[in-house]
């Protein structure tokens, strides 16, 4: 029986790559988004290259029901899923004080508790069987505090700490757990992501300074990121920093101050 796995936010970027990598590798794959349209056409993509066909659920993983009923869809069409791969977030930047309660109920409902519904749901049918991986995608905003990404960092640290608080529970009882650390990735993020600023020529500026940045060629890809996901699973790892993420964690580790000024500058565009 082929091993299966269960992928959020695997209709574009990292997750959509992800998907295609296991998928090459033989593996059943559940591919899982908000947006019907854009799943089934990375769904046909997968299925162009691989001639498997994934299994397509629409789920909003900030809605606990959805993701129950998610899961227990694969569970029937499968009998059985081996690997969950936690990839739906958001990106944003701005001053903090321009973030509504709104923006941080959106951006920690999506990366946080969007990982806890899917653990959660999972984790029983991963205990009974004494086996399974739990791939967290965090980022080396989880790892380096950094200035107007507040509310982003703030989701990404919960994420470190989720991980690798089960990875330390979970690990005698046969479950792998493995957080992966990315930089900026060149993929279609900013699509969703949220940008405050002084005004709105200031979150325009931003988004733009980004898509700018994100556009140089020392910038990741999405296959990158898929490829520490294989490794992670196949070496069974605790932790993957991808790429050019080594660098700024090494950075802020030898000097914190400095990386955090450079920072600073380089982000706070209006702010004073």
């Amino acid at each position: 029986m082929a091993s299966t796995v269960f992928i959020t936010g695997a209709s574009q970027g990292i997750g959509k790559a992800t998907a295609l990598m296991f998928a090459r590798k033989g593996y059943n794959v559940v591919l899982t988004a908000r947006h019907t349209d854009s799943l089934e056409s990375a769904a046909q993509e997968i299925q162009s290259v691989t001639n498997a066909a994934p299994l397509t659920i629409s789920c909003d993983v900030t809605e606990p029901s959805q993701v129950s009923a998610a899961v227990e869809k694969a569970l029937e069409h499968y009998g059985n899923i081996d690997i969950l791969v936690n990839n739906a977030g958001i990106y944003a930047s701005g001053p903090v004080e321009q973030f509504s309660l709104k923006d941080w109920y959106q951006i920690i409902d999506t990366n946080l508790w969007g990982y806890i519904h899917t653990i959660n749901t999972l984790l029983p049918h991963f205990l009974e069987r004494r086996s399974g991986s739990i791939i967290n995608l965090s980022s080396i905003g989880g790892k380096v505090p950094t200035p107007y990404l507040v509310p982003y960092c703030t989701s990404k640290f919960a994420v470190t700490g989720l991980t690798e608080a089960l990875h330390a529970e979970l690990k005698p009882k046969g479950i792998h757990v493995c957080g992966i650390y990315p930089n900026l990735i060149k993929s279609d993020f900013l699509d969703r992501a949220i940008f405050r600023g002084q005004d709105e020529e200031d979150a325009k500026n931003r988004r733009e300074q980004l898509n700018t940045v994100v556009k140089t060629p020392v910038v990741e890809k999405p296959e990158d990121v898929a490829n520490a996901i294989w490794d992670a699973v196949k070496n069974q790892r605790s932790e993957v920093v991808v790429g050019s993420a080594n660098f700024s964690q090494a950075i802020y580790r030898l000097f914190p101050g400095m990386l955090q000024w450079v920072s600073r500058q380089a982000l706070k565009n209006k702010d004073k």
